[in-house]
């Protein structure tokens, strides 16, 4: 009798692991003033982004980001780049919190984000929260150029764990250039593996983080000074600061994303926008 050859190809597929998944997507928004009006000449998604068109608002076009899919996981790549051209006007908002969940490969994810505004434009962009998953590792980094007469409002909410579980690791970066000198570069890192994130000198214990920033030419001459908010949860705390250039930044802490909102909300009516 003859022996049957040995089954190789089936015990190597068995005893392999499966190849580990690694999403790579960029999205990509543009608008221009068109006529009195804006208009978004390109509005491309990709991967988990799907962007749609909101009513305008006057003048200004608005756009809705959504995830159509969990993402990003750890290894995930994922750009949104803006460019807002000459005395455009464009608010961004998404639809939904961000979770940056774990994945079947250790290394981290990304989530970047490249926005432009040119002379005599605005941009708003007003995301929901980021939230940090246990397990997840993401690395997000916001850049910004501005021209010196660009607007800019943008807020930037970041979750450290959803319900009652501990936090993955997420690193945060904002990095601000205007008229090609740099405004703002602000690095933050929380979760585990990061030194000192939870003591008294950084967030003491809360699991909520957010920062507004506001650029305007009209601050070069006039910025708003220095203000601790009042009126926010006795929970959250909140310290609007100039910044050595037309603008000022907001700097949040809170024990969750709902006195967090709240504490964004009273910066925004404090600064009358």
């Amino acid at each position: 009798m003859t022996a049957a050859p040995p089954l190789r190809t089936a015990a190597r597929t068995a005893d392999a692991a499966p190849a580990p998944y690694r999403l790579h997507a960029t999205a990509r928004i543009r608008a221009e003033a068109a006529d009195g009006v804006t208009d978004l000449p390109l509005l491309h998604g990709d991967g988990p982004f799907a962007l749609r068109r909101l009513r305008p608002r006057g003048a200004q076009a608005r756009v809705c980001t959504l995830n159509t899919m969990s993402a990003p996981h750890n290894g995930d790549r994922l750009r949104i780049e803006t460019a807002v051209g000459p005395d455009a006007d464009l608010h961004v908002i998404s639809a939904a919190a961000t979770v940056a969940l774990p994945g079947r490969t250790p290394d981290h994810s990304v989530l970047d984000a490249a926005l432009r505004v040119d002379d005599s434009a605005r941009l708003q962009w007003l995301p929901e929260p980021v939230i940090s998953a246990a397990g997840s590792d993401l690395r997000q980094h916001t850049r910004i150029d501005l021209a010196g007469t660009a607007r800019l409002v943008l807020s930037e909410q970041l979750i450290l764990g959803r319900a009652h579980e501990p936090p993955g690791r997420l690193a945060s970066r904002i990095t601000v250039r205007r008229d090609g000198r740099t405004l703002l570069d602000q690095h933050n890192a929380y979760g585990p593996g990061a030194p000192g994130w939870d003591g008294p000198a950084v967030l003491a214990g809360n699991r909520a983080v957010g920062q507004l920033l506001v650029i305007d030419p009209a601050y070069q001459d006039h910025p708003p000074g220095t203000h601790i908010l009042d009126g926010v949860p006795p929970r959250a705390h909140g310290v609007i600061t100039p910044l050595a250039g037309p603008g000022v930044l907001l700097t949040a802490v809170a024990p969750d994303a709902g006195d967090l909102r709240r504490c964004l909300d009273a910066a925004l009516h404090h600064l009358d926008l």
